[in-house]
């Protein structure tokens, strides 16, 4: 672990602009990768997989997702014109664009025909968003914590069915639920809980990555590790443009495209905003336009190559508060090993042969901390006197729509149906409509709750005090029951005896007092 303060700079310069020695650099640079690794070609094995693409096809896009994070990195630190924050901003694939694009995939016929469907709609949406950065930033109150907080509770809640068929084995798999597969997935979760509570805490923010290799080296004597699939992939693989052939362009899958990159524009805003404090270089409007810039052309130039939106990582921000190293070209020499970590595909073929099943236990912890984030989003928001209740409800619920009843908008037209049959998508539009109708265009008086709680009393809520007082009257109850238990059956009545008698009474309530011990 780093110290935890940087020695100002001897040339006078801020921290964030500092150049370290290189071997300071490789080392922290290092740190960050590994921090968000497992984020990174997570995405790539999702999507893949419900796609159904070969071992091939997904170790190039594991390789590709590495390589286009690298090039994203190294432009949004080191910057170029007016594009990039300047800032230690680590960039990688996007969690909040997987539903979609596997909505958009699956209605192109899956495999590389869905991939040439999503990088269409990934590059016209990544152009459309970087033209319109300048503007978006006038528009952050159409995006506050209410809309974002709901998005991002969804993305967790739509991922996390992905993950539990991974803990059964996979959907269509033979062993489709079996004891093996499932007691291997609680396995990999248990070693990720294991590492958060007892690891240094340098090892528990790579907690996901270290489950991932601890559970394929368990799976490794029940036979479920295919090494062959090493043998597929060379030693050195560059990133090709459309590999998988010319995209495609359906005006269903660029409108869900953009909404999803409104919510990364959103996200990528509060990242820079984080990261100026850390840094104590707070960013202005400029800044943040520049970071929304980097993040929009970064995603157009990789749906080139086939890969995936990719936006600024949160952890990576905390990675920054907790080492105080500040200076972006540390996270830039992250950004070239990202680089040439892509160029290996050997690299990603290794994450390749992890079992299904041990994919599944990371998954559903991964999954799991995506829902909570949003529900800690949530948690900041005001809920009195307004319809932000409201706006999470019927949000949450339009989201889970798709997924709790796949077939619901089938009837529609196509177009209709590949926006909403993301549960991400639908929700984002939902809270971000809700949000303008009831807080930007029309505001509520401060003391009129949600109309459709308005008939019901307040829910109350325990706090510590009275669980306290709670106890302790639990245990005041508890020993004058027992003391009027012995004393009856002591008698030789049984534990008949009236509720609520006062200390020395018979057992009709009237005074008595009793027999000496």
């Amino acid at each position: 672990m780093a110290d935890a303060t940087v020695a100002p700079s001897s040339s006078g310069k801020h921290p964030v602009d500092e150049v370290l020695p290189v071997s300071q650099m490789l080392l922290y640079g290092f740190q960050h990768v590994l921090s968000m690794y497992a984020g990174v070609v997570a995405v790539p094995l999702i999507v893949g997989g419900a796609l159904g693409l070969s071992t091939r096809d997904m170790t190039y896009l594991v390789s590709a997702a590495l390589f286009l994070a690298g090039i994203a990195t190294l432009l949004q630190s080191i910057g170029i014109w007016k594009i990039g924050a300047r800032q230690p901003i680590v960039q990688g694939t996007s969690f909040v664009a997987v539903t979609s694009m596997i909505a958009i995939g699956t209605a192109a016929g899956g495999g590389t025909d869905g991939l040439r469907a999503i990088s269409g709609a990934v590059i016209v949406a990544g152009l459309i968003c970087f033209l319109i950065s300048p503007l978006f930033t006038k528009l952050l109150r159409y995006f506050p914590e209410v809309v974002t907080g709901t998005v991002i509770t969804v993305i967790g809640l739509a991922l996390l069915p992905v993950g539990i068929n991974w803990a059964a084995g996979g959907l269509g798999s033979d062993n489709y639920g079996s004891m093996t597969n499932i007691g291997m997935a609680g396995a990999t979760l248990l070693i990720i809980i294991l590492i958060y509570r007892f690891a240094p805490a340098f090892l528990s923010r790579i907690a996901i990555l270290l489950g991932l290799v601890l559970g394929t080296a368990l799976a490794v004597p029940f036979g479920m590790v295919d090494f062959g699939r090493l043998a597929e992939a060379g030693f050195f693989q560059l990133t090709t443009p459309f590999h998988f052939g010319l995209p495609t362009f359906e005006i269903g899958a660029i409108i869900a495209m953009i909404i999803v990159l409104l919510v990364i524009m959103t996200e990528t805003t509060a990242d820079v905003l984080a990261i100026g404090e850390v840094i104590d270089k707070p960013a202005d409007r400029e800044t943040v336009t520049g970071g929304i810039r980097a993040d929009m052309l970064s995603s157009a130039i990789a749906g080139v190559f086939n890969v995936f939106p990719l936006s600024a990582f949160a952890q990576n921000v905390g990675l920054v508060a907790i080492t105080g190293i500040k200076s972006r070209f540390v996270v830039a020499m992250g950004g070239v090993i990202l680089v040439v970590l892509g160029l290996i595909p050997v690299l990603g073929a290794f994450v390749a042969v992890v079992p299904t099943a041990v994919l599944g236990g990371a998954g559903i912890a991964l999954f799991g901390t995506v829902a909570a984030s949003g529900i800690r989003t949530l948690a900041q928001v005001n809920y009195d006197g307004n319809s932000n209740l409201v706006i999470v409800a019927i949000s949450i619920a339009m989201g889970i729509i798709p997924i709790a009843v796949p077939t619901f908008w089938d009837a529609f037209p196509e177009w209709f149906g590949t926006i909403f049959h993301s549960g991400i998508t639908a929700a984002a539009i939902t809270a971000v409509l809700l949000n303008a109708i009831f807080n930007v265009w029309g505001h509520q008086d401060e003391d009129r709750e949600a109309p459709v709680f308005a008939e019901g009393p307040p829910q109350a809520a325990i706090n510590v005090s009275d669980e306290e007082r709670l106890q302790l009257r639990t245990f005041e109850r508890t020993d004058r029951s027992q003391a009027r238990d012995i004393e009856y059956r002591r008698r030789g009545r049984g534990t008949s005896a009236p509720q609520h008698p006062e200390p020395g009474a018979t057992p009709d309530g009237d005074p008595g007092t009793p027999e000496p011990r």
